[in-house]
């Protein structure tokens, strides 16, 4: 089975492409920042979307889409299996940060290079776009901060005080789109 990439459109992104999209991650362990320093701490919860969840991200990636951001699916017998999508406008002064506003692999493909393959077009849509980093409000799970540190990134240089309220337990990160950017 081989995967399919393609950038979605606006009028291509519906809660109907979702149907079989499997969210669901089991948290154990999870990153936090506590005076200063990097801990793991037990916080054991189950994460999966509502269907009220589903509605806002459709509305999310459409919104994404029609303002010239990047959706980029990830696509296995027609069936989609992951997502990326980066915002289209420049935040951070001198750091030229795009924000990588979502990555997710449905639980069925996870581990088989999905994510690996949609951060890395994430990258290179980025930078093609005048970026020097992406951004990431990141999941705190320890899986999904091993997943970013294996793409090479690291804690944000500048905070997005946004998405800090948004989602005060989220790893604050980014990541170079180019090797020889500073």
């Amino acid at each position: 089975m081989e995967n399919i990439y393609k950038n979605l459109q606006e009028n291509e992104i519906s809660r109907e492409l979702f149907r079989h999209f499997v969210r669901h991650q089991t948290v154990v362990k999870c990153r936090r920042k506590e005076n200063g320093k990097w801990i793991i701490k037990d916080d054991p919860f189950i994460d999966d979307w509502s269907e009220a969840d589903y509605k806002f991200l459709v509305s999310c990636l459409r919104n994404t889409a029609a303002t010239g951001g990047l959706v980029y699916a990830a696509f296995c017998e027609g069936v989609l299996k992951g997502f990326v999508s980066v915002e289209p406008k420049l935040f951070g002064g001198n750091h030229r940060y795009l924000d990588l506003s979502s990555i997710h692999v449905s639980e069925d493909m996870r581990g088989k290079g999905v994510g690996t393959a949609l951060f890395r077009a994430a990258k290179e849509w980025a930078k093609a776009h005048g970026a020097k980093k992406l951004y990431i409000s990141a999941h705190s799970a320890v899986e999904s901060q091993a997943f970013y540190h294996k793409m090479g990134c690291a804690e944000a240089a500048v905070y997005n005080q946004s998405h800090v309220e948004t989602e005060p337990y989220d790893c604050q990160l980014e990541c170079k789109v180019c090797e020889d950017d500073s």
